[in-house]
C-alpha cells in the first residue's frame, strides 16, 4: 500500500495555521450561546435539504454558494443550537469470505455493523464566520478522531461591476474546501463499505493526508462564473496527531515545509442547468514514515474535472467526471535503508466517472465507475502476477430519502438515506478474472442525520 506520512517538528506555517483553528475555535466556544441558533443548515436558513443538495451530499447552486459564503445564509427561526449529529448502520456481503475475518472482531463475510457516529458543529458563528466541524466515532475500527473540519471567513463585494464572494478557509483535508463533488474529499462514492477490500493504490489528494495536516487557503468566486483558489498545508506535529485521535503519528509520513495547493474551475449555469470544468493539484516533498537522512520524495498531483446538473421540480440528473494524475519522485522512499519502493519514479492515474438520477429528490438511482493504473513496483504493489496498482470498479446503486423535503412533525429537520450499493471488479489490485471479482461488494445502508 502507498505511503505516506508527516513530520516530527512542526513548521512555523503550520504553528500559525493551528493558531488561527483554535483562535476560531474560542471565537465558536464564546459565542455558541449567543449565536443564531442552527444546528443544522435546514435550520439556519429555512430551507429544505433538497435547496442545498441533489441527494447527499451532491451540492446544487444555492447549496455551493452557501458554502462558498461561509456557511452563513440565515433565513431559519430555530431555537436549537448549531450543532447536529449523523449515525450510519450497515450490512456487507462479499463475493467470497475474508480470511481471518472482514476486520477484528468481525466474521470473514456477512457483516452487520454500526460504521459511524459523528458530531457536526455547522453553520454561523459570526455575521461573517461559519464552520463545518466534525468529530467521528468509527465504529468499525472503534476509536474516535476530528473529522473534516473547514472553518471560513467570507465576505460579498463587487469587482468589475460584477457580484465576488472572496473568503479564507482554515481546514484539516485538501479538497474538503471544494464546493463541487468531483474532487477526492466529497466524491462519490458518498458511502462506501469498511467491510470490504478497497483498491490498495491511490493518490496523495485522494486522502493521504486527511486529517494529518493544517491548511489554510484564499479564495474568491467572480460573478458565479470564476473560481479561483490558492494555499497550502502543513504537517501536524506527532503530538497534535495523537490528541486528533491519529494512532500512528509516530510513523506517518512528513510533508517537509508547506505542500501547495491549487483549484481553478469555471462555471456557467442557465435555465436549470449548470455545468463546471477546472483543474485542482498539489504538490509536496515528503519524508516517509518520519525516517530523516535519506532525501525526500517529491509528489505532484494535477487534477482535471467536469460536473453537469440539471435540476426540475420534479426530475433531476447530474454527471461527475475526474481525472488525477500522479507523478512520484520516489528519492528517499526507494533508498535501500528504506526500501518502501522499487522504483525511484512511478506514475499514478485515478479516474472517477459517475451519473446520478433523482425523482422528486427522494428517489435515486447512480450508476459509476472508476480505475487506477500506473507503473508496476515489486515494492510498493506486491501482488502474485504482476505487480500492478491497476484496478477497475463499476458501481450501480439505489437510494430512498424520505425526508428531503421536510422531516416528521416532532422534528422537521431530521433526513434519512437508505441505499443498496454494489461493485463489480473486473481488476483488483493488478488480479483479474475470478480473483479480482472475489471482492465484488454488496452493501446496504442506512444513514440517518437529525
Amino acid at each position: 500500500m502507498r505511503v505516506w506520512g508527516k513530520r516530527p517538528g512542526q513548521h512555523p506555517v503550520v504553528g500559525a495555521l493551528l493558531a488561527l483553528s483554535l483562535a476560531v475555535a474560542a471565537i465558536f466556544f464564546l459565542q455558541i450561546r449567543t449565536a443564531e441558533a442552527l444546528p443544522s443548515f435546514a435550520r439556519q436558513t429555512g430551507q429544505q435539504c433538497a435547496a442545498c443538495h441533489n441527494g447527499f451530499p451532491e451540492l446544487t447552486p444555492y447549496g455551493r454558494l452557501f458554502k462558498l459564503n461561509g456557511y452563513t445564509f440565515g433565513g431559519g427561526s430555530s431555537p436549537w443550537p448549531p450543532l447536529a449529529a449523523m449515525a450510519v448502520g450497515s450490512f456487507t456481503n462479499t463475493k467470497a469470505d475474508q480470511a481471518g475475518g472482514a476486520a477484528p472482531h468481525y466474521g470473514p463475510n456477512n457483516n452487520f455493523a454500526f460504521d459511524q457516529g459523528s458530531i457536526f458543529y455547522g453553520g454561523r458563528i459570526l455575521p461573517d464566520l461559519g464552520a463545518f466541524i466534525q468529530v467521528t466515532y468509527d465504529g468499525i475500527g472503534r476509536a474516535f478522531s476530528w473529522d473534516n473540519a473547514d472553518i471560513r471567513y467570507a465576505r460579498t463585494t463587487t469587482l468589475f461591476g460584477a457580484e465576488t464572494v472572496v473568503g479564507i478557509s482554515a481546514n484539516n483535508n485538501p479538497t474538503v474546501t471544494d464546493v463541487w463533488n468531483t474532487t477526492p474529499a466529497w466524491g462519490y462514492p458518498f458511502q462506501a463499505s469498511g467491510l470490504a477490500g478497497s483498491p490498495a493504490a491511490a493518490t496523495m489528494i485522494e486522502g493521504a493526508f486527511s486529517g494529518l495536516v493544517g491548511g489554510a487557503t484564499a479564495y474568491t468566486y467572480w460573478n458565479r462564473l470564476v473560481y479561483v483558489e490558492l494555499g497550502g498545508y502543513g504537517t501536524l506535529s506527532p503530538g497534535m496527531q495523537r490528541a486528533l485521535g491519529e494512532p500512528d503519528s509516530s510513523t506517518n509520513n512528513v510533508i517537509n515545509g508547506v505542500a501547495p495547493y491549487w483549484r481553478l474551475a469555471l462555471q456557467h449555469e442557465w435555465g436549470r442547468n449548470s455545468i463546471e470544468a477546472g483543474t485542482f493539484g498539489m504538490s509536496a516533498a515528503v519524508t516517509p514514515m518520519r525516517i530523516f537522512g535519506f532525501g525526500r520524495d517529491r509528489i505532484t498531483d494535477t487534477g482535471f474535472d467536469t460536473q453537469y446538473q440539471y435540476l426540475a421540480d420534479r426530475h433531476s440528473f447530474s454527471l461527475q467526471a475526474s481525472v488525477i494524475f500522479e507523478n512520484a519522485l520516489f528519492g528517499a522512499s526507494s533508498n535501500p535503508a528504506i526500501g518502501a519502493t522499487a522504483n525511484s519514479h512511478d506514475t499514478l492515474r485515478s479516474t472517477h466517472i459517475k451519473a446520478t438520477y433523482y425523482y422528486d429528490q427522494t428517489y435515486g438511482a447512480t450508476v459509476g465507475a472508476f480505475r487506477v493504473d500506473g507503473t508496476p513496483d515489486p515494492i510498493l504493489y506486491a501482488n502474485p502476477t504482476n505487480n500492478s496498482p491497476n484496478s477497475t470498479g463499476y458501481i450501480g446503486e439505489l437510494d430512498y430519502i424520505p425526508f428531503n423535503h421536510g422531516g416528521p412533525a416532532f422534528w422537521p429537520w431530521l433526513n434519512v438515506k437508505v441505499g443498496l450499493q454494489y461493485i463489480y471488479y473486473p481488476e483488483f489490485n493488478g488480479l483479474r478474472g475470478s480473483a479480482a471479482q472475489a471482492n465484488n461488494t454488496l452493501y446496504a445502508f442506512a444513514w440517518l442525520a437529525f
